[in-house]
């Protein structure tokens, strides 16, 4: 049995396909990303997604889709799918299938009258090209298949329509065509492994509709340019081979590409195999081999937060150390530019927040665990003394260290932390002052980086480093610790944030806490009674004023949400770690009943991946970005654990 594989009666009821998405990437920026039946619902949406430099930093949907249509006896059978104005579908081809599979790469398979016709897609990895194979599995009589392309070449944050503008010009390649519709744009080649007649016939499908933006409150229609369509014949058992690229390739080469492309591809059999095949799409090498990764897609760049909590999870969780060192090369050079006051040269963002510094020094400790301290001195001992001594000597813009030993930040006028959602140019979550994650990460930190210097003869720091964390100790008790057994949120001043948030939590799952052990259980406790959902930690107890759990309606609405009760799977990593710390092999049964409820996400939303976030009250939907890095990264080093203690 298939661990993705879907059947008729679920295919047709698009009230159940609809709804699940399906994601490739090439590892490089580009990507193509639809719903499992082949209909757009996004503006992110397309078959051909990529970034155009030349232009602006945002990616392109340049084909937008590509549909097909099996001709027997002169009756035509489209097998395409798109959503009009006025609830419209057409041309339904998706009553059409009879099973999708996406066990090793996405697989539909069709069947009008007599004629099962089989299509597989994947992204070729490090280019920018699309592959679709066609196979003629069944027919009997002669059939014919015409592809016609929709093209829309145009930002995934802007539409398209109709327009004068729009050049109409194509000029014939090896088997297929290639054509640009606006200056400034890379030529789209489409080509095919056999050859074929191209029909020129442009015109312009109007009012296309794409639902999730209407739910999002946003614009939701366009134009989509069809410059004409391909034609040719296919026998029984003949596979013919699309490709849309950047790029000419030569024709002859398409299906053994395509062979080629499919053995490298891990299968996705169980939901640990979805897991590490959704932490490879994270994955961005540059022309300047350059190595990111991505926040989350479709609309996430780089950031540097991101990069530097998703890291460990989605490498060394995996045994793939090689690829972590990759990234932090590329990383520590912007480090290193941000704290020499230099432009940076690479593609992270944001890395001038705060808590960033804190989040990287936390990513080598990881490293060290999983790589050997020795390993560790010798490629980043040096990064991390300049990191504490860049903090504690107060050049970082936002980030003072104050003589109680405490790390205090400015975040009234701007969002500084995780919780970064901005309402009328003011952040929703005012954070500021002494955060408790900062400061529970500075005191990791200290601790971390001592160890470090002592078990390398660097006594002099090591000892500097600890009386440092000793002083942030006892502030951080007297500072963060209530009278309730759990920590404040913030402190500013005289002004103490009461909201019980999940924030705290990083005092108790870091190696090296403040906190003793029955403090961490009093925050643990309370973390699991308000806090806790089968997607992971809320952002806000239901108990706290302003709770808003459900992160729907226009951007206005869902900004106020985000960070006041929805849930997030990152978060709960740092409480499974916790729990297991505190409680050990009598908490793995609670734990493997908890991933239980990530695991059927697997074939929910986007197959085979997480979501951005979720409602924080039943029946905790899934919201926002269709895959999200930081969610992928700890639900797979929470599993990492639980083999961890279950072995141990």
């Amino acid at each position: 049995m298939s661990y993705l594989k879907f059947e008729k009666a679920l295919m047709t009821n698009l009230e159940e396909s609809l709804p699940k998405e399906l994601l490739r990437t090439n590892r490089s920026g580009a990507y193509s990303c639809s719903t499992i039946v082949d209909c757009n619902t996004r503006k992110y949406h397309g078959l051909l997604v990529v970034p155009v430099p030349e232009l602006d930093d945002e990616n392109h949907v340049l084909l937008s889709s590509l549909d097909a249509t099996v001709i027997q006896h002169g009756a035509e059978f489209n097998l395409g799918l798109h959503k009009y104005q006025g609830n419209t579908f057409s041309p339904k081809g998706h009553k059409y299938i009879r099973e999708f599979d996406c066990d090793k790469i996405p697989t539909t398979i069709y069947r009008v009258g007599g004629v099962v016709l089989k299509k597989e897609f994947l992204f070729q990895n490090y280019e920018d090209r699309l592959l679709i194979r066609y196979t003629l599995v069944d027919a009997h009589s002669a059939t014919t298949l015409r592809f016609r392309p929709f093209l829309a070449f145009r930002s995934v944050r802007q539409f398209t329509h109709e327009n004068q503008t729009a050049s109409r010009d194509y000029q014939q390649v090896d088997n297929g065509i290639k054509t640009c519709m606006y200056a400034g744009y890379p030529d789209l080649y489409m080509q095919f492994s056999k050859k074929n007649e191209f029909i020129f016939q442009p015109d312009w499908y109007r009012g296309v509709e794409y639902p999730k933006e209407q739910e999002r409150g946003y614009a939701s229609n366009e134009d989509l340019y069809v410059p004409g369509y391909f034609e040719m014949n296919i026998k029984k058992g003949e596979s013919i081979v699309f490709a849309a690229s950047t790029s000419e390739i030569k024709t002859s080469q398409l299906k053994k590409l395509f062979d080629e492309e499919i053995s490298y591809r891990p299968p996705r059999d169980n939901f640990f195999h979805c897991l590490v095949n959704a932490a490879h799409q994270f994955h961005n090498r540059t022309k300047e081999d350059d190595r990111y990764i991505l926040a989350g897609y479709p609309w996430f760049k780089a950031r540097a937060r991101d990069t530097f909590i998703a890291l460990p999870g989605l490498t060394l969780s995996i045994e793939e150390a090689d690829y972590f060192e990759l990234v932090m090369k590329t990383s520590e050079r912007a480090l290193r530019e941000f704290m020499e006051g230099k432009p940076l040269t690479g593609k992270i963002y944001e890395i001038e927040q705060p808590d960033v510094m804190l989040w990287a020094v936390w990513a080598i400790q990881q490293y060290a665990k999983k790589c050997g301290r020795q390993r560790c001195l010798e490629n980043y001992k040096q990064l991390l003394l300049d990191i504490v001594k860049f903090i504690e000597d107060g050049r970082h813009p936002n980030l003072f260290l104050d003589s109680n030993g405490l790390l205090r930040t400015e975040g009234r006028e701007k969002a500084v932390t995780w919780m970064n959602s901005t309402a009328n140019g003011r952040p929703v979550v005012p954070r500021t002052g002494y955060i408790v994650e900062f400061n529970a990460l500075w005191y990791n930190a200290l601790r971390f980086v001592a160890s470090m210097a002592s078990e390398d003869n660097d006594t002099e720091s090591a000892s500097h480093l600890e009386q440092m964390a000793e002083r942030c100790k006892q502030s951080f008790l007297n500072t963060f610790l209530n009278d309730y057994g759990y920590l404040f949120d913030y402190v500013d001043g005289d002004m103490m944030d009461w909201s019980v948030r999940p924030n705290m939590i990083f005092a108790v799952a870091l190696d090296y806490s403040p906190l003793d052990q029955n403090q961490k259980k009093s925050v643990l406790d309370i973390c699991t009674r308000e806090l806790l959902t089968p997607k992971g930690l809320r952002s806000l107890s239901p108990k706290s004023g302003g709770y808003n759990p459900m992160y729907v309606g226009p951007q206005t609405q869902r900004d106020q949400a985000y960070h006041q009760g929805t849930a997030w799977p990152w978060l709960g990593g740092f409480y499974m770690e916790a729990c297991l710390k505190l409680y050990k092999r009598t908490r793995l049964s609670f734990i493997e009943r908890h991933m239980a409820g990530y695991e059927e996400e697997m074939a929910y939303h986007c197959l085979g991946t997480i979501p951005e976030l979720f409602d924080g009250n039943p029946p905790f939907h899934g919201r926002g970005a269709m895959s999200f890095a930081m969610n992928v990264a700890e639900i797979l080093r929470s599993l990492e654990l639980l083999t961890k203690y279950k072995y141990q």
